[in-house]
């Protein structure tokens, strides 16, 4: 029998701490990229927005550390709204009633609480003084080590070098061995070779990472002729995204609302009184009134006539378009939000948060395939409200019948192929 090396033992239990150490990092990404592509929009782990925070809702009532309830809360929304004087509670007091998410697995919804938990109660930690200035980001203090290791190690390559040179020198003229005069650094084809090559690597990844930017508009928020508040329509009056953007359930684009939509609402909405105080991104407060009284110019209405209004005098206003795809790149709207059921604030953001919109993720290609990797497609085909095309998937059908697989997700019915956007 061979004798088991110590050493060798001590590597496998380093391996296998480091394993369990990177398993719980996967699973606290998954429970965070879970809670950012379906919670982060109207609910924060520290304080309320949309709707209630989630840092301590295990430690709430009604569920006092009952995730069944929590679980039960998420796939049956509209249940409980009509029956639980609790849910009815929250709804009157946040003023939104919750999208139900049957998609999510159990496993899914313990993975968010789990996120929400630990961030929670991060953040309640006590925190080491900063001496009044913000700590910087890891990330770039690895970076900046990085950077002072690498300068270094070049030095001390550089130094190791010329010691070498001199002793060699030293030996040569010890055996009477006549050596060429010194070439001059800036004259040595070695030295030459090899600045070349760096400057051509950092010319290279400068040019490739400006490049890659191109054309991508993050955080993009143009002025646009009439202040429309998402906020106020969408997020206090609760008017659904699409009512004005109908297009987005039938086809490839949303579309803009042509003017003669909003004054289905604005022939009898001729002033704003009640709503919150209204404010450009500069911080200059907005006239809202006066805003009705741009649309009205654009739709030719007189308030004092009207009766005698014609839409079809109506002009159309220019807005600025925010969200742009490259033209060799193809995106269906009715795609994700029908047959997807993918909810508008996993592209756009906040949306019913904003007042002057602006673009919120940057819908690059590596944007989009990660959101492929990890949304997963809610595959029953049997019902009313299935998606009869994914009858076709027979082998991933069996497959999740007998437990090979846990779930199904948008790259596992070729969500990730070049061909589904680019053609």
């Amino acid at each position: 029998m061979i004798p088991c090396n110590p050493i060798n033992r001590k590597f496998a239990l380093i391996v296998f701490l480091l394993s369990l150490m990177s398993l719980q990092k996967i699973s606290a990404q998954d429970g965070k990229a879970l809670f950012n592509n379906n919670c982060a929009s109207c609910h924060s782990v520290m304080k309320d927005m949309t709707g209630p925070k989630l840092g301590d809702v295990l430690q709430r009532d009604p569920y006092n550390g009952d995730m069944t309830k929590i679980v039960n809360w998420v796939h049956n929304v509209d249940k409980l709204l009509a029956s639980d004087p609790y849910y009815k509670g929250l709804m009157s007091k946040f003023g939104a009633r919750m999208t139900p998410f049957p998609n999510l697995s159990d496993k899914d919804i313990a993975a968010i609480i789990g996120y929400t938990e630990k961030a929670y109660a991060d953040a309640q930690a006590p925190q080491q003084p900063t001496g009044g200035t913000a700590a910087p980001e890891a990330e770039n203090k690895n970076w900046v080590i990085f950077g002072i290791i690498s300068l270094i190690m070049a030095i001390i390559a550089l130094i190791l070098m010329q010691v070498n040179s001199n002793l060699k020198k030293l030996s040569d003229d010890r055996e009477g061995i006549l050596r060429p005069e010194p070439v001059p650094f800036y004259k040595n084809k070695v030295y030459i070779a090899l600045a070349t090559m760096i400057v051509f690597v950092l010319v290279g990844f400068y040019i490739t990472k400006g490049a890659i930017g191109l054309g991508r508009q993050k955080s993009y928020e143009p002025r646009q002729p009439i202040y429309y508040s998402h906020r106020v329509h969408a997020g206090i009056n609760q008017i659904s995204c699409l009512y004005c953007h109908g297009n987005a359930w039938e086809s490839r684009h949303a579309a803009v609302p042509s003017v003669n939509v909003c004054m289905n609402c604005h022939k009898a909405i001729q002033s704003y009184e009640k709503g919150p105080k209204l404010y450009d991104a500069d911080g200059n407060e907005i006239n809202g009134s006066m805003e009705i009284q741009k649309l009205y110019k654009y739709a030719g209405f007189d308030p004092a006539n009207a009766a005698k209004w014609n839409p079809s005098m109506a002009k159309p206003v220019e807005w600025i378009k925010i969200h742009s795809l490259p033209d060799h790149v193809y995106f269906n709207h009715s795609q994700h939000v029908r047959a997807g059921n993918v909810q508008c604030q996993t592209c756009h953001g906040g949306i019913t948060e904003m007042d002057e919109v602006k673009q919120f993720a940057e819908l690059s290609m590596g944007w989009c395939i990660n959101c492929h990797r990890e949304t997963k497609v809610n595959f029953d085909y049997t019902d009313s409200t299935g998606n009869k095309f994914y009858s076709i998937y027979e082998r991933l059908h069996n497959d999740f019948r007998n437990h090979k697989i846990d779930s199904i997700r948008v790259k596992d019915i070729g969500g990730i192929e070049c061909q589904r956007c680019h053609y």
